[in-house]
């Protein structure tokens, strides 16, 4: 999936609490309709897939149908480790240590490598 945002999103938006569940829609049809471009069958095997926003909501992502995709957990790196680079970049945003255009860039370029490079408590 290419992502889409919502361009008239900002930073002060995502970082209020609750704007995810405000814009989250993404009804069963959306979603069969993901899967079928996909060509993953619908439902998804229990815990096989997350029909995820590729730029997630709490960044400014869109719930289109480009910006949607079938996320497996296996192989990992999965959907467990990209939610990890999501809440990550969110708090960034919401520090101010980062902008959301940067944000959703690093989603969008390589989150693996943002995982990678998250500091981990030891």
């Amino acid at each position: 999936t290419p992502g889409n945002v919502l361009s008239h999103v900002t930073a002060n938006d995502v970082c209020r609490h609750g704007y995810t569940k405000e814009v989250r829609s993404v009804s069963t049809a959306l979603k069969r309709e993901v899967c079928r471009r996909y060509g993953v069958s619908y439902p998804t095997p229990h815990g096989a897939y997350e029909i995820d926003h590729f730029i997630p909501l709490e960044l400014g992502g869109s719930n289109d149908v480009t910006n949607l995709w079938p996320e497996p957990a296996n192989p990992r790196p999965g959907f467990h480790e990209k939610d990890v680079v999501e809440n990550y970049l969110h708090r960034e945003v919401c520090k101010g240590r980062m902008t959301l255009k940067q944000a959703q860039e690093a989603i969008r370029n390589d989150w693996y490598a943002v995982y990678l490079s998250i500091p981990r408590k030891k």
